[in-house]
Order: C-alpha cells, then structure tokens, then sequence
C-alpha cells in the first residue's frame, strides 16, 4: 500500500524509490506482484509518466486513508506519552530555518529518540505531494489551494538597516525620505513599501541596485552596508539583538508577515506533522530565539 501510494502522488517509479530509500526495481516488483494478487491493472505507464487507472485511483485512496488510520492506532497503542516513530519530512525557508528551526530539533527529537527528521531547505514554493513532505513552514499570503494550513504565529515587519549605512546615508523620518535611499530587494516580495501610522497611509516605489532571489543573500547584502529593507524581525533576529542592524520609521507599520504549517492537500495529517507544528508555534509563542 505504500508503496503504490507513493508512485501515485509522485509520478513515477524511481521518484517514489528515492522516498522510500529503495532501488526502483524494488518498487517496480511492488506493483507488479500487488497487480497480480489483486488481477487488476492498477497503473497506466506511457512516456510522460504513471497515472492511476479508475481501479488504481479507487485503491490508492483507500489505501491512503488506512495508512494514516493504522499510524494513528499504532500511536493510540503506544499511549499518549509515547514518543514518534518512523521519518518526518519538514520543508521551510533556508533563513527561517536556519535561525528558527534547526536549532529546535534537538529539543524534539529528545522528546522522540525513535524519530528521524528529514529537512528539506528551500525559498520557493515546493510541491509537497512530490516531494513526499510531511508538512511544510511557509511564510506570508498562501497561493489558494486545496492544501491544508495552520497559522503558527505572527512576526512584525520592519526597515532595518546597519547603523554603518545609516551613518553614511542619513536616516529616514517619513517614508517618503526612502525615495533617496539604495534598498536590498527581495524578488520574492513587491518593490513597492506600504506603511500605515494612525490611519494615514504612505507606499514608496524603492529602488536598488542590488536584487536578491534567496533571504541568505538579502541578509548578507544588508549585513555588508548596501541598503535597507523591509523584512520580518525572524530574518534578522539576533541582529536585531545584538544591534548588528537597526529599525527606522519605527512609528510606521508595514503588513506583518504570517508563518504557516501546510500539510499536503488530498491526505489525513499525520500525527508526527501535527506534533512538529504544534511544537514550532509553542516556540515562537515563547520569544524563541535562534541564537546560541
């Protein structure tokens, strides 16, 4: 059953081998000796990949639902003290990550010695039915879709630059001052800032000649005295501790960035997602930091 659920949502033989750490003819043998104990067809091979058949799609969902139930009864056996088992697949943002989660895993995997952890680091937006993820950290506006999310917390978004640049460029007391400013830009967010202070409202075009595609280059850009920019207080957390990089226009808000766990859309939540969201937001809630 897992294995022909892992060859459904990913697609193919080899993708689903690589999930489950085996070769792919492993899993090509799988298949074949479930289709023959069951004498139907359960997958259509063509050169753009497999797809289930009507049979196929109606076992794959069963077969899916009995998967999550029989993880959930075996945790319901062990107690409820009793610790995770078997590999959890967590994806999220390089930076975030890096500051904000790996610096937890100990404290979660002594909770559960029996527990693997795999962490899948990226800034884009992976396909977590693919990619076989478990759950996935995601922050700001989530794209619609039919997966499922929870919000685990809220971070302040603010300018901030060091106090190198600022000494050198002067310091900003309206947004509008931002207009003669060099600014670090994140491709992944609008070049255009909105601000709001007592019910006004100000939204600044900012240019710079230094454009990012990845949070670790927008830190080290910042960090190195090439501009400011607006991001989330998790980005640069110790910085901001430490007083490596400091907040202007303090007396304007800009939109606050929200952190989601989204779990795979088309599957039940495992109870090892679920234990990992619930323990990043407990977390975050406790003024967690990432510095050592």
């Amino acid at each position: 059953m897992a294995t022909l659920v892992r060859v459904v949502e990913t697609g193919s033989f080899s993708a689903a081998a690589r999930q489950l750490h085996v070769g792919q003819p492993a899993v090509s043998k799988t298949i074949a000796q479930l289709e023959a104990r069951l004498q139907v067809s359960l997958l259509i091979r063509s050169t753009h990949g497999l797809t289930p058949t009507e049979a196929g799609q109606r076992y794959y969902e069963r077969a899916k639902a009995a998967l999550r139930e029989a993880d959930e009864a075996e945790l319901a056996a062990r107690g409820v003290g009793a610790g995770l088992t078997g590999t959890l697949r967590v994806s999220a943002a390089t930076t975030f990550a890096r500051l904000h989660v790996v610096p937890l895993l100990p404290h979660f995997l002594d909770r559960h010695p029996d527990l693997e952890i795999d962490v899948i680091l990226d800034d884009r937006v992976i396909d977590l039915v693919a990619e076989g993820i478990d759950v996935s950290l995601r922050m700001g506006a989530l794209p619609d879709s039919a997966a499922m999310a929870r919000k685990l917390a809220t971070s302040r978004r603010s300018v901030l630059a060091t106090p190198a640049y600022l000494d050198r460029a002067g310091e900003p007391s309206v947004p509008a001052d931002l207009a003669a400013h060099q600014a670090v830009l994140y491709s992944q967010q609008p070049d255009v800032w909105s601000f709001t202070r007592d019910g006004q409202q100000a939204s600044v075009a900012m240019r710079g000649r230094v454009k990012v595609s990845a949070a670790e280059g927008l830190r080290a850009a910042v960090l190195a005295g090439m501009g400011l920019s607006a991001v989330s207080d998790w980005m640069f957390g110790p910085e901001l501790a430490d007083g490596a990089v400091r907040r202007v226009l303090a007396d304007w808000s800009l939109p606050p960035v929200d952190l989601w766990a989204v779990f795979p859309a088309g599957r039940l939540t495992s109870a090892k997602a679920r234990e990992f969201a619930g323990f990043v937001e407990e977390a975050l809630a406790e003024g967690y930091s990432g510095r050592a």
